[in-house]
Formats: structure tokens, C-alpha cells, sequence
């Protein structure tokens, strides 16, 4: 009995349009990608686009290089000054330079001899003088040079131990903050030189290449467009009655002609205002003309290709 029921009702349902179950709902929509437009840091001429239109690269791999004779010779520059200023730096937190330390302190080993000598010739005048076999002259005179003798040991004492303290405080803070500015400025210099080099920062199809070796890129124009991988999302609009059956999340079903079966995406994007709005009020009739837009993500690609129309359902929960 059941199955002639079963019978009747597919007969009727084929004859009276409406009867028997509801068909799925199913929405019309569109495939966009979302490209990321690679642009120079700075203005220059190309000198080189190692990649093509349709070539899968991936992150890191160089999409172009710009011309970097001008960025080289200022890297050059910033690493002598960096140099420079380190050197300054260690001078002065060292004190003197071991050949000038050496001149001193042969200086004053000589000074001392001379000290030591001028002190024998004053003694032995004064022993000939208590005597009476040397005038008062010549006494007064050892004794002025053992005096300059004395003074000039010390003064050569003295300098001696002023080269061998390093610089005072204040210098060596001006140095050290000399050779910070010098390294932030090689620094600069040396981002600024990998700057002129582009690399892909993501993995992805080459789109288009706008430029070619030789041009002029402008700052902030794009020289290639990528496609990144999972980057292709669906559009598509659901009418206002059927729009509380979705929320973030839900997976749906993408069919389109050409392309792999079992297309999913998830659902990224459901727009809170409607696209048709009425010009009054929102009656019954015209709620029905309400379409809100939604966006799902594409888990793979299956061979759909940015605006290709595509047909959307509702996938089950598992």
C-alpha cells in the first residue's frame, strides 16, 4: 500500500507544480580573487623581472630588482663611517697608543738618568766647594741644573700617566653615541639596498606584469599583481526569506560548468544591509525583492578561474 502512495504522490507531484517537498534553494553568483599588488619601496629603474604571467612562485622567491648602483656606493660609505667612529671609540676608551706610550716612558727613563747624573755632579761640587776647590758659581750652577733635572723628570712623570688614562666620560659618550648614529645610518643603508630586490610575499600565480626591464617604476606602483594561493572567494546573494538559514562558518556548495566536482567554501562574509531596498516601507511583496550579499572562501580552487558564475547551495551539517 505504501508504495503505490509513494506512486501517487511522485504522479501528482509531477503534474501539480508544488506539491511534495520543497526543491533546494539555489543562488546565482560570481568568482573574485583577491590579488595582492607588488609595488617598489621606492622609485627606480627596473633592472630586471626574472618572473612571467601564469609562473606559480612562492614567499621569497624575487619578482624584481631595481637598479642599486646609488644604494651601494651610500652602503659603502655608512660602513667606513661606522668603522671610523669605532675606531675613535676604542682610541679613547684605551688611552694612548702603545708607540706613544713607548715614547714616553723613554722620555722619562732619560729624564731620570739626567736627573740622576745632575744629582752626582751638584754633590760632588758641594763636597769641593765645603772644601774650597770649587768657586760659588759653579755650585749655584749644579744646583739650577739638577733643579731643571728634577722639574723635567717630573713633567715627563706626569704626562706619562696622562697617556696611559683613557678619555674622560664625556668624550667617550660622545664617541659611543658617534658610532650609533654611524651604525643606524649603515643600517638604513643597507635596508635601503635590499629595498631595490622584491620578492613575492606569498605563494601564488603571477597575474599580470605591468613593467619590463629598463622602465621607470613610480613609489607605490604596482609592477606585478599575484594571485595568492586560496585567495579565490564566491559571491553571491541570498533573498531575505532564506537568509537566516546561513551564519559565518557554513559550508556551501559551489558547482560551475568546466569545473571539479564537490566545490565547498566556507562562509566569510554575510552583508547586514540588503542591496534592493524599497523606497517606502518593507511590505510582504516587497521583502521578496531584498537580496543580501554574501562572500564564501574557496577551500580549492578545482579549476575556477576569477569571474566565472558559479551556482551556490547549502551544504547539511554533518
Amino acid at each position: 500500500m505504501s508504495a503505490i502512495w509513494a506512486f501517487l504522490t511522485g504522479l501528482v507531484a509531477l503534474v501539480i507544480p508544488g506539491f511534495g517537498a520543497p526543491a533546494q534553494p539555489i543562488y546565482t553568483g560570481y568568482v573574485e580573487a583577491d590579488y595582492v599588488y607588488v609595488a617598489p619601496a621606492a622609485a627606480g629603474t627596473i633592472a630586471s623581472i626574472p618572473v612571467k604571467e601564469a609562473q606559480a612562485v612562492h614567499k621569497g622567491d624575487v619578482l624584481f630588482t631595481l637598479s642599486a648602483e646609488q644604494q651601494q656606493a651610500l652602503l659603502r660609505a655608512a660602513q667606513a663611517q661606522v668603522a671610523a667612529a669605532k675606531a675613535d671609540a676604542e682610541n679613547l676608551s684605551t688611552g694612548g697608543r702603545t708607540e706613544e706610550l713607548d715614547v714616553a716612558r723613554a722620555s722619562l727613563k732619560k729624564a731620570e738618568a739626567d736627573l740622576a747624573l745632575a744629582q752626582t755632579n751638584a754633590d760632588r761640587t758641594a763636597k769641593l766647594y765645603a772644601q774650597g776647590f770649587a768657586p760659588q758659581s759653579r755650585l749655584d750652577q749644579d744646583n739650577a741644573t739638577l733643579a731643571s733635572a728634577r722639574a723635567q723628570a717630573n713633567q715627563l712623570q706626569a704626562q706619562l700617566a696622562v697617556t696611559e688614562l683613557p678619555a674622560r666620560n664625556a668624550q667617550q659618550a660622545a664617541a659611543e653615541a658617534s658610532l650609533a648614529a654611524a651604525q643606524a645610518q649603515a643600517d638604513k643603508a643597507a635596508a635601503d639596498l635590499a629595498d631595490r630586490t622584491v620578492v613575492a610575499p606569498t605563494d601564488g600565480r603571477i597575474e599580470r606584469v605591468y613593467y619590463s626591464a629598463g622602465e621607470m617604476a613610480a613609489l607605490g606602483t604596482p609592477v606585478v599583481s599575484l594571485l595568492p594561493d586560496a585567495a579565490l572567494k564566491v559571491k553571491f546573494y541570498i533573498n531575505e526569506a532564506n537568509r537566516t538559514a546561513f551564519k559565518l562558518g557554513d559550508t556551501v556548495g559551489v558547482t560551475c560548468d568546466g569545473c571539479a566536482p564537490g566545490l565547498k567554501a566556507t562562509l566569510s562574509f554575510l552583508a547586514s544591509d540588503p542591496q534592493t531596498t524599497p523606497p517606502i516601507i518593507y511590505s510582504r511583496d516587497e521583502r521578496s525583492r531584498l537580496v543580501f550579499l554574501a562572500e564564501a572562501r574557496l577551500a580549492a580552487t578545482g579549476g575556477v578561474l576569477p569571474g566565472q558564475p558559479v551556482t551556490v547551495s547549502q551544504v547539511a551539517a554533518q
